[in-house]
């Protein structure tokens, strides 16, 4: 046995630490008034099904990740908040640099911040946000083998190093099976954001009968576009999963035809409940819906819009993609991903390579 887990297995039978339960502390944000709480719902759950066999202690960091001094306190904060494991859940990477580096684990969810940057900011996020985070880790773990590939690219480290540890699927998503209007769809699209390509999915709807909704900010621009391209849509945005729920139950198809996803749940959310959907071929999107979404290519407006003809008149093909929807989202099913986190806590603690 390695001096490395004997270090280990005295650190996880320390007096006072529950049973012999391994400590992990999960250093989290603090949270803005406003934004996506998705980080803290997924490490909630995953702390709660590992109950039986961690210790899990939540530290939320007293500073919010703004200007120079800040992010230095919260990194200070953070090496006084230790376990005998330490993950640092996401979006504060660099609370990672003062941390025991052979005890700690960061989670990246997706290199999304570094696109489209230059220059010094380009540099600043490249080093305070990747390559001295990763360097001062023990495993760093991400939620697709896309974000895997761009963290490797990003920092030059060992492939071994980035585990693939993917998102479950909330149980909220069950089946909700829902007779198809191919004369009128209503088409559900998830978020505005520039990645999100709702520009271009208007373009392909154009002359196609149907309704968007769309689940985000509409603002001016995106609104003329809707307007200019004849497109019936309605829009909500900050939904509470409730009222998402009930978006996903009333819509006949999804439209999710991103340039780039770290993951791209609403793939999955969909598979569940299942409704057929129309995705990219790009990025992670492939990897997670499988066999399970009409896969088109999300810069050619044509693609897009034969993607969605092709789910809108072919009832047999909407059938099998809502069939393999049933099977894909087994892939991630909360319990499982919650033993797998739970194995990389393990090789921590015993010094194992990936």
């Amino acid at each position: 046995m390695s001096q490395m887990r004997k270090e280990g297995e005295k650190l996880a039978s320390r007096p006072g630490e529950g049973a012999g339960r391994l400590r992990v502390v999960y250093i989290q944000r603090k949270p803005r008034a406003h934004g996506n709480f998705s980080l803290e719902f997924i490490f909630d759950d995953v702390r709660r099904r590992l109950s039986r066999e961690i210790e899990g202690v939540t530290h939320v960091v007293p500073f919010l990740s703004n200007g120079v001094f800040r992010r230095l306190a919260i990194a200070l904060d953070a090496a006084l908040h230790q376990g005998d494991i330490n993950h640092v859940t996401g979006d504060i990477n660099f609370a990672t640099l003062f941390l025991r580096r052979r005890k700690t684990v960061l989670t990246i969810l997706d290199c999304t911040f570094m696109k489209n940057r230059q220059g010094l900011q380009y540099w600043v996020l490249k080093t305070f946000w990747l390559s001295l985070p990763v360097m001062r880790t023990r495993f760093v773990t991400t939620i697709s083998e896309a974000a895997r590939q761009d963290i490797i690219a990003y920092t030059k480290c060992d492939p071994a190093k980035v585990r693939v540890v993917p998102v479950a699927i909330s149980e909220g998503f069950v089946f909700q099976p829902k007779p198809f209007n191919a004369d009128c769809p209503r088409i559900l699209q998830i978020g505005t954001g520039g990645n999100k390509n709702v520009h271009r999915l208007v373009e392909a709807l154009e002359g196609i009968s149907c309704v968007l909704e769309i689940v985000g900010v509409v603002d001016a621009r995106l609104e003329k576009k809707l307007k200019e391209h004849g497109i019936k849509y309605e829009s909500r945005a900050m939904l509470p999963q409730e009222e998402l729920l009930k978006s996903y139950a009333v819509s006949d198809m999804i439209a999710f035809v991103s340039t780039y996803e770290g993951f791209g749940m609403p793939i999955l959310e969909a598979n569940a409940v299942g409704r057929p959907v129309v995705t990219s071929e790009v990025s992670s999107m492939p990897e997670v819906a499988g066999d399970a979404a009409c896969l088109v290519d999300p810069h050619e407006v044509q693609s897009i819009r034969s993607g969605i003809l092709k789910v809108i008149k072919d009832a047999e093909y909407r059938e099998l993609l809502v069939r393999n929807g049933q099977e894909n989202v087994k892939r991630f099913d909360p319990d499982r991903i919650a033993r797998e986190y739970l194995e990389v806590y393990k090789s921590v603690l015993e010094g194992r390579a990936g």
